[in-house]
């Protein structure tokens, strides 16, 4: 057995749930799938989700996957979770990563890819708060940024593509580009979800108002 966790798939569409269920369960994992993320609420609102992460769709026809978020926050429901998303909405899953979501994972994906996301999710339930001095750690590389990169950084971080950076800067998106590749390799980012973890760990007002 991978795990003793349970991880609880959100998806509307029969055929994801499925074939999430079948890779993590082959995996070594406990996995229950809900087919709205009403259904879940109500299951995470009585109580009944206990040593626990969710992988859940962004776009869903009941409730988003930011709204099931905010709503599993502010009622102090929230258990570490990732949510998949299509290419066209990384803005709302920085959103979601705002409101409380630890990873997101943009289709296609390889199983590797969200078997790894489950794993840090697991962690997370075992971890104690997070590290000062990690923290600490990442805003020593924030420091390293020029001004220049940190005005890239934080376009990419809102979700905004190369080219709608390069027209609000005035710069080419090839310069963007060699700009964005400096921010990750600056800040030690493997991929856009951690670069966005990165940058709201170090500042928590990043969620105000969310």
């Amino acid at each position: 057995m991978e795990s003793d966790a349970v991880v609880h798939v959100v998806d509307d569409e029969e055929p994801v749930r499925k074939s999430l269920a079948f890779l993590l369960t082959t995996a070594g994992y406990t996995v229950r799938v809900h087919e709205t993320a009403t259904a879940f609420l109500a299951l995470a609102l009585d109580g009944h989700v206990r040593n626990a992460c969710l992988v859940t769709d962004l776009r869903m026809p009941d409730m988003s996957g930011v709204e099931l978020l905010r709503r599993l926050r502010d009622t102090g429901a929230m258990l570490p979770t990732i949510v998949i998303t299509g290419h066209g909405d990384v803005p709302m899953a920085v959103e979601a990563m705002k409101t409380g979501a630890l990873d997101f994972i943009e289709k296609p994906f390889e199983d590797e890819v969200l078997l790894e996301a489950i794993r840090r999710a697991i962690a997370e339930l075992r971890k104690h708060p997070r590290d000062p001095d990690d923290v600490a750690a990442t805003r020593a590389r924030l420091d390293l940024l020029t001004e220049r990169e940190r005005q890239v950084m934080d376009g990419i971080v809102a979700g905004l593509p190369n080219k709608t950076i390069a027209y609000e800067l005035n710069i080419s998106p090839r310069t963007v580009e060699v700009h964005r590749a400096n921010v990750m390799a600056k800040m030690q980012a493997k991929n856009l979800a951690e670069l966005v973890r990165m940058v709201i760990a170090t500042d928590p007002a990043s969620r105000a108002g969310n």
